[in-house]
C-alpha cells in the first residue's frame, strides 16, 4: 500500500480541509439516475454479470481522480493512496445475510473481474465484515431490490472518515431507457460540488463507453 504524504501546510486545500474537518464536518449525498441502457445491453452480448462490471467501472473513476484517494491516518496524518479497492457488499439469498470483503482494484477489466467473481465465490458462505481489509479503499454498495430518487446516508464518526461511498439501487425503465439510481457520499473536506458532478458526468460517459 504505497502513498504520498500531504503537507497540510503547502496544500491549497488546507483552509478547506481544516475547516470541514473540524467546525463545520460536512459529507455531500447526491443521487443521480445513470443510464445503463447500453451497459446492459454489452455485457449480456458478453454474458458478464452487472454487479462486477459496475464496480470496476466505479473503481476505475475512483482511481482516476486524486480527492477521491485520501485518507487519515492514526496519527492524523493526511496521505494519498497510490490506488484504492472497492471494499463491497456480496448479498447471500439463502440466509438474507451481507458480507463484506475488498477485490484488489486492476485496470484491467477482465483481471478484476475474474477476481471479483472468484472472492465472491469464496466468500459466498462468511457473513459480516471480513477481517484484515488493507485500508486503502472506498465502499460500494448495491440495493438490488428497490429503485429509489435519492439515499442519504450517515456515518456518526469525529468527520475524518474520507473515504467515498457509492450506492446504487434497481434499475427501472423509464422513456425507452434503463436507468440505475446511483449514489455518492462524498466528504467536503477533500472535494466540492463540481468533484461530485464531474464524478457523475464521468460514469455516464464511461458507461456509455464501455465496450469488452
Amino acid at each position: 500500500m504505497n502513498y504520498t504524504k500531504i503537507d497540510l501546510e503547502k496544500w491549497d486545500r488546507r483552509d478547506l480541509f481544516k475547516l470541514y474537518t473540524t467546525d463545520l464536518k460536512i459529507v455531500m449525498n447526491m443521487t443521480v439516475d445513470i443510464d445503463v441502457t447500453s451497459l446492459i445491453k454489452e455485457i449480456k452480448s458478453k454474458g458478464l454479470r452487472f454487479y462486477p462490471t459496475m464496480i470496476w467501472i466505479t473503481s476505475r473513476l475512483m482511481n482516476s481522480r486524486d480527492e477521491f484517494k485520501y485518507f487519515l491516518t492514526e496519527d492524523g496524518e493526511l496521505i494519498k493512496w497510490d490506488y484504492v479497492s472497492p471494499s463491497y457488499t456480496d448479498f447471500n439469498k439463502e440466509t438474507e445475510k451481507f458480507n463484506k470483503f475488498v477485490t484488489e482494484y486492476s485496470e484491467d477489466f477482465y483481471e478484476f473481474y475474474e477476481r471479483c467473481v472468484t472472492d465472491c465465490e469464496k466468500h459466498k458462505n462468511e457473513t459480516g465484515f471480513l477481517p484484515n481489509q488493507p485500508k486503502n479503499t472506498f465502499d460500494i454498495s448495491c440495493l438490488p431490490w428497490t429503485t429509489y430518487k435519492s439515499l442519504d446516508l450517515h456515518i456518526y464518526t469525529d468527520g475524518k472518515a474520507l473515504f467515498p461511498i457509492v450506492i446504487w439501487g434497481k434499475y427501472r425503465e423509464e422513456g425507452g431507457k434503463i436507468l440505475l439510481p446511483v449514489t455518492a457520499m462524498l466528504h467536503h473536506a477533500v472535494c466540492d460540488g463540481f468533484a461530485v458532478s464531474r464524478f457523475f458526468n464521468e460514469l455516464q460517459e464511461t458507461v456509455n463507453d464501455f465496450k469488452v
